[in-house]
């Protein structure tokens, strides 16, 4: 998330709080997650309570105690722990704590993905996901209409992710479609990629060529990549017949172009080195 002055200490130590929640094998990362976004959901309607909650002269205590009186009976006690300790930071404008809550759902949703072991799967459909609504001018039609409900916007995500994609995948596409709050599907799709690349300290490179990558070119690129940018590397790969005979990569806002035999050259020599 963007976030300033102390927004953005108090979004550090909630990261640290929720690292700490999910790391015992007591807590149920995806349950909490559902018990974030439901916060988020009341706090992005309740305009007047979510001033309450970040004023900076109501005392951090008080507000704590406001949260565990209104909340402490419909969600766990780590949820409502970790959102009393959210309300006792200092925030430098009311909706970024909305905006720290929305994130810390989808990180506790891609932390339940990881200890199941499906992070990867979950990154490559977010990806697949993106592509596919990008290319199909109906279905995000569909999914961005605001006339439609809520119920029948969820029923059509379940119908094309329910048996084909990780749930967790499927819980952060629907709170998305479901719940824009102001972004693009897009956009949207885009912060949730790179959030679950975050979880394995891993950057994002999207890689688009003419016809599929082999096993050892994607193994090639991928620890070129790696070794030029100092950080492990996940490939978001697409096909793109436009591309001819090249290869396009797209890390951050950095695109290196270039054939895909010089660029597979290249990596063998860098893995050499």
């Amino acid at each position: 998330m963007t976030a300033h002055g102390a927004s953005r200490e108090a979004f550090a130590a909630a990261r640290e709080r929720l690292d700490a929640l999910t790391d015992s094998t007591s807590v149920d990362a995806a349950q909490l997650a559902g018990e974030l976004a439901t916060v988020t959901a009341l706090l992005d309607r309740e305009v007047s309570l979510r001033r309450v909650l970040t004023d900076p002269a109501q005392a951090g205590e008080a507000k704590a105690e406001l949260v565990q009186r209104l909340l402490g009976s419909r969600i766990s006690g780590p949820a409502a722990d970790l959102v009393s300790g959210l309300v006792r930071s200092r925030w430098s404008q009311s909706r970024d704590l909305v905006d720290v809550l929305e994130e810390l759902a989808s990180i506790a949703d891609l932390t339940a993905a990881q200890k199941a072991g499906t992070l990867d799967d979950v990154e490559d459909e977010l990806f697949r996901f993106g592509r596919i609504v990008s290319s199909n001018t109906e279905l995000r039609a569909a999914l961005t209409n605001r006339k439609a409900t809520v119920s029948a916007k969820s029923e059509l995500l379940g119908s094309l992710l329910g048996s084909r994609a990780d749930a967790a995948t499927e819980r952060l596409v629907t709170r998305l479609v479901t719940a824009p709050r102001g972004r693009s599907l897009e956009a949207g799709l885009e912060a949730l990629s790179k959030l679950a690349a975050e979880r394995r300290d891993r950057m994002v490179a999207v890689v688009t060529s003419a016809v599929p990558l082999s096993d050892p070119q994607k193994q090639r690129l991928g620890a070129a990549l790696a070794k030029l940018y100092g950080r492990p590397m996940h490939l978001n790969l697409d096909v793109d017949p436009a591309v001819l005979g090249g290869i396009r990569v797209q890390v951050g806002d950095e695109v290196i172009n270039g054939s895909l035999a010089d660029r597979i050259e290249d990596a063998a020599r860098r893995m050499a080195s």
